[in-house]
């Protein structure tokens, strides 16, 4: 199966919006394993640590890189070590970082999460700097998004930013993927009329590589029938829950069957 479009070089196929702000999918997650969760004002010791990359946008936008999309992030992060970290993972991953700004304004959004040996967890998030992402950021960043084939929002930075970049996407042509999470209890109604795709999926990591690969597929097989897209994105999102983690667990196209190619 070839491509309807190939990369040139020139103009970038996909862009995302933001990294996000999601329980076990921020920025940074700051994982803690222990036995127990720990009541007020008690002390109890862990047994695992580990600092892992997330965020919805970001994690979409990793997955349709490793099936060979050229991508852009458009997001905010902080001016500190995890920002930086971040940047560079964007980078190892073959993502154009040209709209990923850095600010002393802000941390770089943080969630930190205790879980224990049942699976119950509390978690604390620090949304930081996605919440600083805004409509001068979209006005710098106008002519990738209206260039691109396929512009993906999310829900995890200002609503209005977010439906804003949408508007801009289909005033140039562009195709809209709106992934509708996390749910906002009052959505406002433009969100469905500047949606090509409307994409309610609230899932944890297995829903962002769903959202990745079927992104991929309308930038590069647009003439694929939406079944067709949708069960070759539910192949490649049955491969990322068979391996830990979130972005560490997302699939190389040399890794799949190239039947869905």
């Amino acid at each position: 199966m070839k491509p309807e479009y190939t990369p040139d070089g020139s103009s970038l196929v996909l862009v995302y919006l933001v990294l996000g702000t999601h329980p076990q999918k921020d920025v940074n997650v700051i994982g803690l394993l222990t036995t127990q969760l720990p009541r007020a004002g008690e002390t109890i010791l862990g047994h695992k640590f580990f600092i892992g990359f997330g965020g919805k946008g970001a994690n979409q936008c990793v997955q349709s890189a490793r099936l060979g999309a050229k991508t852009s992030l458009i997001c905010k992060v902080g001016k500190d070590s995890f920002g930086n970290d971040y940047v560079e993972n964007l980078k190892k991953n073959g993502i154009s970082t040209a709209f990923v700004g850095q600010t002393t304004d802000a941390a770089t959004g943080t969630a930190s999460i205790i879980v224990n040996s049942e699976g119950q967890n509390v978690i604390v998030i620090v949304p930081g700097a996605n919440l600083l992402l805004n409509f001068e950021d979209l006005k710098r960043a106008s002519d990738v998004i209206c260039k691109a084939r396929v512009v993906v929002c999310q829900l995890e930075i200002t609503p209005a930013v977010s439906l804003e970049a949408l508007k801009m996407a289909r005033a140039s042509g562009v195709k809209t993927l709106f992934n509708a999470a996390p749910a906002l209890a009052d959505l406002d109604p433009q969100f469905y009329t500047h949606s090509d795709i409307f994409c309610c999926n609230e899932t944890e990591g297995a829903g962002d590589s769903f959202v990745g690969a079927l992104a991929f597929y309308l930038a590069y097989y647009p003439k694929l029938p939406m079944e067709e897209m949708i069960r070759k994105s539910n192949c490649i999102a049955s491969v990322s829950v068979q391996a830990s983690g979130t972005q560490s667990s997302y699939p190389y196209r040399k890794d799949l069957p190239q039947d869905l190619f």
